[in-house]
């Protein structure tokens, strides 16, 4: 009897420590005492001014091929409206069923993480070619990957976590793509001619970012927007000619980040805000006064960043940044003709929404991202929070449902969430709490899956570091 009672004893005490163990590990932040890496330390992918003479534009090639023209676009970074909602009315599936996802065909690419723009049928990719050092913009068609043409330049690119980065931008008439060593050109999107190339670089003395360039290119009535940093802030070129338009000056030498150029309206003015390295500012995006500095803040400078802005309909301005850095939201307002910003909130990782590579997405009055790794115990969890407070996590997506440095999306009123290995996660949208529908790999061996994913009549095109994938999501 005795015997029996220390047994069960035992067993208790066994129960106990055991569940403590499993609380500590869900709980528990494995980087709270890690020492922060910061990009060029440890010598891999620090910036420089150097670039040898590239002949931009020079490689062409076309195969004979028959397509059909379709009607969907997602024709540049996070899609038709700068917000990473896709707002066609095609029906998706929330479930990929019992025969798991439909995939139509994969491309292997070179090591990267550029993402891919879809216009009319076509899909757009730049990829590097490492055989034949050459950066390569890549014409496919949507509905079986068939490459329609190419066209690129001879540029020496040394892998360095991937090699490609950034997605092109799209209309009608013209493409834009700017490369790793930043170099940008423009096409003619039907046939592919070249129009005009730009060394960034090189015309600008300006530094390659670290692990070079992620910054997507912008196309606006016709005028391809870059953000140089160095001689100039943000330039504008016509798309036609290539002829420069109008230059934003740079006086505190800003340099050029990941980060991507959002256009915005606010106040009866329609600017283009840019987080460089360096701090952050809103440039005049149309009028007699284009190009001029409207307001400016270096109260939001890191040496790496990547997210976008995320510019809110009353004026709230989110950015975040990795490596530490976590995020603020800033005010901006009109006063007068003037514009004046205030911060709202400053906070680290740990206390708050914060991203490292993705940039959040805004949905029905709430914020929705991916925490970086040093967030403590919600690390690399999916989470809501309300803007008016972004240090309250209104919900996570739970210690068992971490997605890395994966990219997201809504369309059809879901949420595509892709992790690091190439696990594909649809989630309902909601301001209350997360939904899961399904889940599945579609990238086998999957690696780094760290590219913006796009999505049009119902054909989604997600990559890994090697691999570009299309899966048939239609209903």
């Amino acid at each position: 009897m005795i015997q029996k009672k220390i047994l069960n004893i035992t067993i208790i005490v066994v129960s106990v420590v055991g569940i403590m163990m499993i609380i500590w590990w869900l709980t528990k932040d494995p980087t709270a005492k890690f020492s922060k890496s910061l990009p060029g330390l440890d010598k891999r992918g620090v910036g420089d001014t150097v670039s040898e003479n590239v002949e931009i534009g020079k490689i062409f090639e076309s195969n004979t091929l028959v397509y059909n023209e379709l009607p969907g676009t997602w024709p540049r970074f996070r899609g038709v409206d700068f917000d990473n909602i896709s707002k066609s009315p095609v029906r998706l599936k929330e479930k990929f069923g019992s025969k798991g996802p439909d995939i139509r065909w994969t491309l292997s690419l070179g090591e990267g993480h550029s993402g891919a723009a879809i216009y009319k049928g076509l899909v757009y990719v730049l990829d590097y070619n490492e055989k034949d050092k050459a950066d390569l913009l890549r014409c496919l068609i949507l509905k079986d990957g068939k490459e329609l043409w190419r066209r690129g330049y001879h540029v020496t690119i040394k892998r360095n976590h991937g090699m490609s980065r950034t997605i092109p931008a799209i209309n009608e008439k013209y493409i834009v793509t700017i490369g790793p060593r930043c170099h940008v050109m423009c096409l003619d999107r039907t046939t592919g001619n070249f129009r005009w190339g730009l060394d960034v670089a090189k015309e600008y003395a300006v530094e390659i970012p670290f692990w070079y360039t992620g910054q997507c290119p912008l196309i606006d009535n016709d005028i391809a927007v870059i953000a140089t940093g160095g001689k100039a802030l943000m330039v504008g070129i016509s798309c036609e000619t290539g002829k420069k338009l109008w230059e934003t000056p740079n006086p505190d030498g800003w340099n050029m980040s990941h980060s991507s150029i959002m256009p915005f309206n606010f106040g009866g003015r329609k600017m283009y805000v840019y987080s460089a390295i360096g701090g952050m500012a809103g440039i005049a995006a149309d009028g007699p006064d284009v190009g001029k500095v409207l307001w400016k803040t270096s109260a939001w400078n890191h040496s790496v960043v990547a997210p976008s802005p995320v510019c809110m309909p009353d004026g709230k301005i989110f950015i975040t940044a990795g490596y530490g850095a976590g995020a603020m939201m800033l005010q901006l307002k009109k006063n007068g003709s003037a514009f004046s910003l205030n911060v709202l909130q400053q906070y680290l990782p740990r206390f708050g929404l914060a991203c490292e590579q993705q940039t959040p997405v805004f949905w029905e009055g709430h914020l929705f991202g991916i925490l970086p790794k040093d967030a403590g115990s919600l690390r690399n969890q999916f989470v809501c929070v309300d803007p008016y407070d972004c240090k309250k996590m209104v919900w996570s997506s739970g210690p068992t449902s971490r997605f890395g440095l994966g990219p997201y999306f809504i369309a059809d009123n879901k949420f595509f969430i892709l992790d690091d290995e190439g696990t594909l996660t649809i989630i309902k949208p909601s301001s209350s709490r997360y939904i899961q529908l399904d889940q599945a790999k579609v990238v086998k061996d999957g690696a780094d899956a760290w590219a913006p994913m796009a999505i049009a009549d119902g054909y989604l095109i997600l990559r890994d570091s090697k691999t570009m994938t299309c899966i048939n999501m239609n209903l």
